[in-house]
């Protein structure tokens, strides 16, 4: 009776994955419209909708740094039906920056596919004598407190790399915390804050009038839009590494038949050379993987990211 049993649950698992999706399928996205998250999704959404012949409805959640929205993908009926546009900072970051969080990423979300990384790219003032990451550390260490540097806010991917630095450079920086990248990029403009690590696509522009300087990028290897700037790494702090990493995730439970068709499509998605074109644009790299591949990649920040937040005492603002 069992093995009949299991027989017929195997049966009625192929049979929701020869009729998935038979209706409209929601994408949540736990920001506001606009930005890297909803830029992804949308560009998801469109290709998947294409591919199913299905409408794909990107769902905007925003809400304590993108908790409100994860939290509601991760307790919604586990049916295909109800995706996540997850990345780094609600994935791993928020876990341990907030204490009374909605759900754990791994106890309560399916990974399925990876979409990309962005890198971020510390830039300076021209006016500046740093212009390099040694120079940075060498002035830092000589008089600690007086370098200054600028965040997005309190707990963000901006901030906690920042930390990351002073870490692993044994230096000591003045935070200075900002509602958001634009207003943190204005001072740095104007010089009332020394740098900054920001994502590329509010700084790139200025780097290209030579507005700001960029020092090093945050990523593994160098990035093809700024193939001469060289990584942290390089600069003198192996192993240093801090991107942003964003993929599509489901409610923990999902038939595995329905996650593999996900990730089966989303693989073509990724292979694309429009992708490819998109996401260069938005200063990111295509990053592809299985649903495994996803999950350790999770664990892994998660551990990285609070283990440091826990060190530095971060709250979020």
């Amino acid at each position: 009776m069992r093995t009949l049993g299991c027989l017929c649950a195997l049966l009625l698992a192929c049979a929701a994955h020869a009729q998935y999706p038979v209706k409209p399928v929601h994408l949540i996205v736990p920001f506001p419209p606009s930005g890297g998250n909803d830029v992804f999704a949308r560009i998801v959404a469109q290709k998947l909708g294409e591919a199913w012949k299905q409408q794909l409805i990107v769902e905007n959640r925003p809400g304590a740094g993108g908790s409100v929205g994860t939290e509601y993908a991760a307790k919604a009926a586990p049916d295909g039906y109800t995706l996540l546009l997850g990345h780094t900072g609600t994935l791993a970051i928020n876990p341990a920056l907030y204490p009374k969080i909605g759900y754990d990423t791994l106890r309560d979300l399916a990974p399925i596919s990876m979409l990309a990384s962005a890198p971020l790219v510390l830039v300076v003032n021209p006016n500046s004598k740093l212009h390099s990451v040694r120079d940075i550390l060498d002035q830092a260490k000589a008089d600690p407190e007086k370098l200054t540097i600028a965040s997005s806010g309190n707990g963000t991917g901006s901030h906690l790399t920042a930390e990351l630095l002073q870490n692993t450079g044994g230096i000591k920086l003045t935070h200075v915390p900002y509602k958001g990248t634009s207003p943190a990029v204005t001072d740095l403009l104007g010089g009332q804050v020394q740098m900054m690590f920001s994502v590329l696509p509010p700084a790139l522009p200025h780097i290209n009038t030579g507005r700001l300087r960029p020092v090093a990028v945050t990523s593994a290897s160098r990035i093809p839009q700024l193939p001469r700037v060289p990584t942290v790494a390089e600069s003198g702090l192996p192993d240093f590494e801090s991107t942003l990493a964003y993929g599509i995730l489901a409610p923990k439970g999902t038939p595995k038949p329905i996650i593999d068709e996900i990730h089966s499509q989303i693989a073509v998605i990724t292979a694309a050379r429009d992708y490819k074109v998109r996401v260069d644009f938005e200063g990111a790299v295509v990053l592809e993987g299985t649903p495994a591949e996803f999950a350790a990649l999770i664990k892994t920040q998660s551990e990285k990211w609070g283990k440091l937040i826990r060190a530095a005492g971060i709250r979020p603002e």
